[in-house]
C-alpha cells in the first residue's frame, strides 16, 4: 500500500477508467486490463534479514572502538536488533529495507502472474494487453499477449510507463491510468486494429488488489 487510509481508487475513479477502456477498445482488437495493487509483495522476511545484518556488524566497531564490556556490547546488539524488528512492522519502513532491484522482481513476477491468473491468455486472438502498477514499489508495467507482442516491441510501451509513474508521484493516479490506457489504446489501434465483428471478451472494470 501507500500509506493512504482510503480506497487506492473510489468507484467515480474506477468507472472513468473503465470507460476509457471502452473507448480505447472501440478501435482495436486488443483487448485492455488495467489492475492496480496496492503491493506486489508483504515482504516479511526483510526486518529479521536488516536485523540479523546489523546485529552481527554491529560489535565488531564497539569492541575495537570503545570501552565498553561484552555485556553493555550484547545488550547494544539486543536493542538493535529489537528496533530495527519493531521498524519493521511498519509497512512503509518495511519496504524501504528491501532493495530496489528486489522490489522491482518482485512487482515484475506479481505482473506476469496476474496476468496469467486474469485470464488474459484465453482471449481468442491472443490480445490481451495487461497495464499493472504496484503503488508502493512504484512500479508499472505493460503484459501483452503474443498477438500484440508479435507486433508491438516492449519499448513502444515506455512513454505510457514513465508517464504513468510521473503521474503516481504527483499523486494523481487516475488521470495517470487514463493516460495510459489511451497511449496503449492508440497502438493497438495501429498495430492490431479493430476487425468486423469483433467482441469485447474481458471486463474492462478496473481491478484492485489491496
Amino acid at each position: 500500500m501507500t500509506g493512504e487510509t482510503g480506497p487506492i481508487l473510489d468507484r467515480a475513479a474506477r468507472d472513468r477508467i473503465s470507460e476509457s477502456v471502452r473507448a480505447a477498445e472501440t478501435a482495436t482488437a486488443g483487448e485492455i486490463v488495467v489492475l492496480v495493487a496496492g503491493r506486489a509483495g508483504l515482504y516479511r522476511s526483510a526486518p529479521l534479514l536488516v536485523a540479523l545484518a546489523l546485529g552481527i556488524a554491529l560489535p565488531w566497531p564497539l569492541i575495537l572502538f570503545t570501552p565498553w564490556s561484552a555485556a553493555a556490547i550484547v545488550l547494544a546488539q539486543t536493542f538493535l536488533i529489537l528496533v530495527v524488528l519493531l521498524l519493521g512492522t511498519q509497512q512503509r519502513l518495511r519496504l524501504a529495507m528491501v532493495p530496489r532491484a528486489i522490489r522491482r522482481a518482485r512487482a515484475h513476477e506479481a505482473a506476469l502472474r496476474e496476468f496469467a491468473a486474469r485470464g488474459l491468455r484465453r482471449t481468442r486472438g491472443r490480445t490481451g494487453i495487461l497495464i499493472y502498477l504496484a503503488c508502493a514499489e512504484g512500479h508499472a508495467e505493460i503484459v501483452a499477449d503474443t498477438a500484440v507482442a508479435s507486433r508491438v516491441p516492449p519499448e513502444a510501451w515506455s512513454g505510457a510507463i514513465d508517464g504513468l509513474l510521473a503521474a503516481l508521484r504527483r499523486g494523481e493516479m487516475e488521470a495517470g491510468l487514463v493516460t495510459a490506457v489511451e497511449q496503449v489504446g492508440a497502438i493497438l489501434r495501429t498495430a492490431l486494429p479493430a476487425g468486423p465483428g469483433d467482441a469485447d471478451e474481458l471486463p474492462n472494470r478496473v481491478i484492485v488488489v489491496a
